[in-house]
């Protein structure tokens, strides 16, 4: 992962067709179209290196494997690939894999290949089970079954080795009853007794998917590690969704001794701010420009967004992190900060969100980009792709048949 900003060699000038595609922009996977032989240097460098700002958010392999198949690129250099490093070898794999779905049969057969006798096909072999459907993999029992005895890190249970009547030992787990079922009420009930710590992150985890539970509010304080020095995985996901009804309890545990009741409450009193708090947001977000912080200005945007039009003097700033952070996954809170601030000039970028990267720019693009010829035909693209995830897939037929 690199991590240099705008002013680094590393990272092409964000206006360029080589910065484009670094980013993840939709706006070059649009001029690569139109100059495929200018483009494919730069498209196979980044399945070569990892130009993702955060390797755990950041996404490109859907992206790349799109401008392979668009600008009708040889996947050989990917197949190559295969042959390096761990890294190198799964960023390969990654674009390979939806190339198969697409219809790429040599990308089908290098994956296939490479399990067969590839150094990490056990982590290739779990992605295309995961990805592919069963008949293309199935196949390939007797290949696993011969060849996982010289691992040494064994893999986890479930697809494809439980097809494959491959027994994992020391792997195995108890299955945990789904809390899911539970009431709030009971959920509630289970946070406030003296259970397991897996029981009350599984409770957490069930409250943080539903509408705000006001009840929770009290049980917070109680609801550290054992050690003291964390809250419980997910707590803060289940009291971001309690939105403005906790910021009444959050002004006393912005007060409280343990350091990480106080900075919950810290945190949401600065997810819900006053007036007063608006200059010093703006000031933040135009140092964090000056800084070049590409991780961190999606919450300044965030709490900005809840001043609406007041917070005007941040929508320049909004658009120059939108053009320029190389961490793709942030450009869609930009998009929505400047929805609730200023929304003026957004429909190009809606438009150009067809084709980011992130599925959740792609997502929103479908939602709000205008009804315009080529947007309308780009929706049509992703409803159609095989390679597209199927919420993108759904969404965009669900814009269609509106």
């Amino acid at each position: 992962m690199s991590h240099h900003d705008e002013t680094s060699p590393s990272y092409a000038r964000h206006d360029t067709l080589e910065g484009l595609l670094q980013r993840g922009r939709g706006l070059g996977a649009e001029r690569a179209r139109h100059d495929p032989a200018a483009a494919a240097p730069f498209v196979y460098d980044g399945i070569r290196r990892d130009w993702k700002w955060d390797g755990q958010t950041d996404t490109r392999y859907l992206f790349q494997a799109r401008l392979i198949r668009d600008l009708e690129l040889s996947p050989t250099p990917l197949i190559d690939q295969l042959a390096g490093d761990e890294e190198a070898c799964l960023r390969a794999a990654d674009v390979l894999e939806p190339l198969g779905l697409a219809g790429s049969e040599e990308a089908r057969e290098a994956l296939r290949a490479y399990i067969r006798e590839g150094e990490h096909w056990v982590s290739v072999l779990e992605s295309v089970a995961d990805g592919w459907p069963a008949e293309w993999w199935e196949d390939l029992g007797d290949v696993a079954r011969a060849r996982i005895g010289a691992e040494e890190d064994l893999p986890w249970p479930g697809e494809p080795w439980s097809r494959f009547g491959i027994e994992v030992p020391g792997r195995r787990f108890p299955p945990r009853p789904s809390l899911g079922e539970l009431d709030d009420e009971e959920l509630l009930a289970l946070l406030a007794a003296d259970g397991t710590e897996s029981d009350r992150i599984d409770a957490l985890r069930a409250l943080a998917g539903r509408e705000p539970a006001e009840a929770l509010i009290p049980l917070v304080p109680s609801l550290g590690t054992p050690d003291g020095r964390r809250p419980l995985p997910l707590l803060r996901r289940a009291v971001d969704r309690l939105g403005a009804l906790a910021v009444p309890a959050a002004r006393g545990w912005a007060e409280d001794g343990r350091p990480w009741l106080a900075r919950l409450g810290a945190d949401v009193l600065a997810d819900h701010p006053g007036p007063e708090a608006l200059p010093g947001l703006v000031a933040e977000l135009a140092g964090q420009w000056e800084a070049r912080a590409w991780c961190g200005p999606d919450t300044t945007a965030g709490r900005l967004a809840r001043f609406g039009p007041r917070a005007a003097a941040a929508a320049p700033v909004l658009w120059r992190f939108w053009h320029s952070t190389p961490h793709s996954y942030e450009r869609a809170d930009y998009l929505e900060a400047l929805a609730a601030i200023d929304p003026s000039g957004l429909d190009d970028a809606y438009t150009e969100s067809l084709w980011d990267c992130e599925e959740r720019a792609r997502l929103l693009g479908i939602a709000s980009a205008p009804d315009r010829p080529q947007a309308l035909r780009r929706i049509r693209g992703l409803r159609d792709d095989p390679m597209e995830t199927p919420e993108v897939r759904a969404a965009a037929g669900a814009r269609l048949a509106a």
